[in-house]
């Protein structure tokens, strides 16, 4: 049973007490799964309540295939990933053999694909049935870009990098023998300065951290006898005090990036499996998760097994999928069933628990901006909230004539959101002069 010792050097900066990824302080900027920190929260005003396939509607793309993955941006371009040539009906699957993963660029302005660049999938690839891949398909790990080139990891397949023109710079693999998972792959990268890091639980029991300029593997941080994860890292503190942060299954780890040693460690919630990736503020880390379900939150910082002396709380209240936001003193998320969750974030006390209105399953977190919660349902449309224990919903919007899955988050840039479903990616606000 091995924590993770990577052997690393990376630098991490911080904004307001949220963790970052590094070169994207640019706060107009979704440069990474549920932006620049991975809080969930964005600083832009004035963004659009209502819309539908005729109104509030800036411009609408197809893509070549499905995916559950979030959009990002950086500057004027959107880029996002998809896969065709296999499972894309439910009902026919077809020849997994014939399975792609794509990166596109599309103009930010227009809508206009600037470039689609697709690869072909690494066999044995995990066929098409069961649960997990049906769900949520070959597409689910969010890109991520540093404004000079893009980053996607697709599993044993491998991590990919494209340069603004949508030249390939480099491929590499997270393991020479990594393995597919009936859930498939789902965990996001993440930039920090000069190294890529991948989080690869289900492919190879390890973290990764990659040269960003030239794909070579730096270090390697085991993470075995943990049961598996889907979360996304996130990175607190800066300089020689910065941490990367892990919610894995009964557990919260604190890594030092400079070497990799592991500074503390704390008990969570009992899980075998965890999705939800953890959220910062104040010096306190809030996780949340797993089947079984739970919540967790920890102060930063210490030494060791820092459970009792830096536990904050803990209870029962937890999400399968999801991931939460804090925002005025309070901890919110909405699991996968439309159960919205509210708790004190001081000391977990349970202020709210209630179905959300009109939600009947989510894939997709929170986004918190411009005062409301904006919240992507899976077939049941758009909601935007009130971020108030009542979840009361504002609006409900659909578009019309996509009944396709929408499992992505949505990502917020220059007062617009960008959302994605299985068939078309949409800029939602008004169109740019």
């Amino acid at each position: 049973m091995t924590r993770c010792v990577p052997k690393c050097t990376l630098l991490f900066l911080v904004l307001s007490s949220f963790s970052i990824c590094a070169n994207q302080l640019d706060a107009a900027n979704w440069p990474c799964f549920r932006g620049t920190d991975g809080s969930g929260i964005s600083t832009e005003t004035g963004l659009p309540t209502r819309w539908s396939a005729g109104e509030g509607l800036a411009w609408k793309t197809p893509l070549p295939g499905p995916g559950s993955s979030s959009p990002i941006v950086f500057g004027d371009k959107v880029f996002v990933t998809c896969y065709s040539g296999y499972a894309t009906s439910r009902n026919e699957p077809g020849d997994i053999q014939k399975l792609r993963r794509h990166v596109l660029c599309v103009d930010a302005k227009s809508g206009k694909v600037l470039w689609d660049r697709d690869v072909e999938s690494k066999q044995p690839e995990e066929p098409f049935r069961g649960i997990g891949v049906p769900n949520h398909g070959y597409a689910s790990s969010t890109p991520a870009t540093d404004g000079e080139r893009v980053y996607a990891f697709f599993g044993k397949t491998g991590v990919f990098a494209f340069d603004g023109e949508g030249k390939e710079v480099w491929r590499a693999d997270v393991a020479p023998d990594a393995r597919t998972h009936n859930f498939g792959t789902a965990s996001s990268p993440i930039i920090c300065n000069d190294v890529l890091v991948v989080p690869a639980s289900v492919e190879c029991e390890a973290v990764v951290g990659f040269d960003k300029h030239t794909g070579k593997e730096l270090w390697r941080a085991p993470a075995s006898g943990y049961g598996v994860w889907w979360g996304t890292p996130i990175v607190i503190g800066s300089g020689d005090d910065a941490e990367v942060v892990l919610s894995v299954p009964s557990e919260l780890w604190g890594l030092n990036p400079q070497n990799g040693k592991l500074r503390w460690y704390a008990e969570s919630f009992p899980e075998r499996m965890v999705t939800p990736s953890p959220v910062a503020m104040g010096g306190v880390i809030y996780a949340i998760g797993g089947r079984q379900g739970g919540s967790a939150a920890v102060k930063t910082g210490g030494r060791g097994d820092v459970t009792k002396s830096h536990a904050v709380w803990k209870q029962s209240n937890g999400s399968y999928i999801t991931s939460p936001v804090v925002y005025n003193g309070n901890l919110y998320w909405v699991n996968e069933r439309g159960l919205g969750i509210c708790v004190k974030a001081e000391n977990g006390e349970e202020v709210a628990k209630k179905r959300v209105e009109g939600v009947n399953a989510v894939y997709s977190s929170l986004v918190l901006a411009d005062g409301r919660m904006y919240l992507v349902s899976r077939r049941d449309g758009t909601f935007v909230l009130e971020p108030s224990p009542e979840f009361k919903v504002i609006a409900r919007n659909s578009i019309e004539g996509d009944d396709s899955d929408f499992n992505a988050s949505p990502a917020i840039s220059n007062g617009r959101i960008f959302l994605r479903s299985d068939r078309a990616l949409y800029c939602i606000g008004k169109p740019a002069g």
